[in-house]
């Protein structure tokens, strides 16, 4: 439609966002900091290929992010598999998938497991109905699971994802995370990996005459709608910043920062260890590891869903952590020899020999820890008076941070650069509407986290 607009981030929303604006027609131009495109997406070259630096799987629920693979003709490489999950308490190992893996679950007693089982079970419906975003995550689960469960088993796991203030964190983010899951084990990996995705977005938005800028951190943003990056001023209609708020402020011209939005958030980073083995683990892709030794608290066998990347089996290891910790800060190489010799310790059958090599990883920015009462915190996707959208995780809540929520939140942006489009045409009637239709064709609910 001629509308100009530059996208500021070239993670999954950034690249979806520019993916439906280029094939709309808009003037997009995609600017990305990094040398590499998507994000918590981005890659590490292997042997003769490339592997995520950090784990993803696609959930059968993920509508949105399976609507936008199937735009660019990827819906049909993901391989759909069951997985299972085990638990690490205490240095010892339990499956943990049914009622009978729970009833032999040794760290609880009898009573514990049954009512962990019948709460689990019915979690989700004593959910509705209540006012969760002003409900403390723990004053909820202690009150349903009980003390003794709250404080061996999910207090850890909550204290792993959002560090001190895990108890505040509102009810609501895990009831929503338990309608995305929604107990089903089955879990989807695209073929050739993550990058596949990204390239195929990229290759859209250049296709549709867009263009797609890496190593070019942008160094300031003005309420005009102008934007410096290496030394280069590029003006558009409509700017969409998909930068975390921090980022985003701290470039922010003097006319501009006022009005952005006065959302101080924390967030946690991770320290994320990727390790190529010679044989397997236990063949769960996902075990929360508590009260074992560790530094890191959870263990993804990725190998168990994807299968083994030429001949090796791919393990990660993580630990959220805040940007400015001791941890986030270590030396890397002392990082990997602590956790690779913990990880050996962890799993009796596994030997340094069994290491063929290991990689770290950090991200600052991974998940923000939501205060309660958000919902009416949480800033408008629109700064007024000016032509910047804003498209951050601090506005995917109550949804879980995902790739799937990332392009359910770029479908409600770009809904609104129609919206402008369409009201600044209005005289051109059909041609409008028009727009709405190829934004949204395969793309599922804009409004749906």
């Amino acid at each position: 439609m001629g509308t100009r607009v530059t996208v500021l981030g070239g993670g999954i929303c950034g690249l979806a966002a520019a993916h439906r604006l280029a094939r709309s027609g808009a003037e997009v131009t995609l600017l990305e900091g990094s040398d590499q495109l998507g994000g918590l997406g981005t890659f590490t070259p292997w042997r003769d290929g490339w592997v995520e630096r950090f784990y993803h799987c696609v959930m059968p629920t993920d509508d949105d992010l399976l609507d936008l693979l199937g735009e660019v003709g990827l819906r049909e490489s993901v391989t759909w598999k069951r997985t299972s999950m085990g638990m690490v308490v205490a240095g010892r190992h339990h499956p943990f998938n049914s009622a009978a893996d729970l009833l032999r679950f040794t760290p609880l007693r009898l009573r514990d497991r049954v009512r962990f089982g019948a709460v689990s079970l019915l979690l989700r419906r004593l959910g509705r109905g209540r006012d969760l975003d002003r409900l403390r995550t723990e004053d909820w689960l202690r009150g349903l699971y009980g003390d003794r469960v709250w404080d061996s088993l999910l207090a850890p796991m909550f204290g792993s994802k959002f560090g001190p203030a895990f108890g505040d964190v509102p009810a609501l983010y895990l009831w929503q995370r338990l309608g995305r899951e929604s107990n089903v084990s089955v879990r989807g990996y695209p073929a050739g990996g993550y990058r596949t995705i990204i390239d195929a977005l990229r290759q859209s938005i250049v296709d549709s005459g867009g263009v797609v800028r890496t190593s070019a951190p942008v160094t300031r943003v003005s309420g005009d709608g102008s934007v410096v990056f290496n030394g280069e001023v590029l003006d558009a209609d409509r700017v969409i910043s998909t930068l975390p708020l921090p980022v985003l402020q701290s470039i922010a011209d003097p006319a501009l920062a006022p009005l952005l939005p006065d959302v101080r958030l924390a967030y946690q980073g991770v320290v994320n260890a990727l390790f190529f083995l010679r044989r397997p683990l236990s063949g769960h892709y996902w075990a929360p590891v508590v009260r074992s030794g560790t530094d890191f608290d959870g263990v993804v066998e990725m190998s168990a869903l994807a299968g083994p990347f030429d001949g090796r089996h791919l393990v990660y290891v993580m630990k959220y952590t805040d940007r400015e910790s001791a941890l986030y800060r270590a030396d890397e190489a002392r990082v990997l020899a602590r956790w690779t010799k913990q990880l050996v310790g962890l799993y009796p059958d596994l030997t340094s020999a069994d290491v063929d090599e290991a990689r770290l990883f950090k991200a600052p920015f991974v998940e923000p820890v939501y205060p309660l009462g958000y919902l009416e915190r949480r800033p408008p996707l629109e700064v007024a008076g000016t032509p910047l959208l804003l498209a951050t995780t601090a506005h995917v809540y109550p949804s879980v941070t995902s790739w799937n929520s990332s392009v359910g939140l770029a479908n409600r942006v770009v809904a609104l650069v129609d919206d402008a489009a369409r009201g600044a045409r209005s005289d051109q009637g059909g041609l409008a509407e028009g727009l709405a239709d190829q934004l949204f064709q395969g793309g599922g609910d804009p409004h749906r986290g």
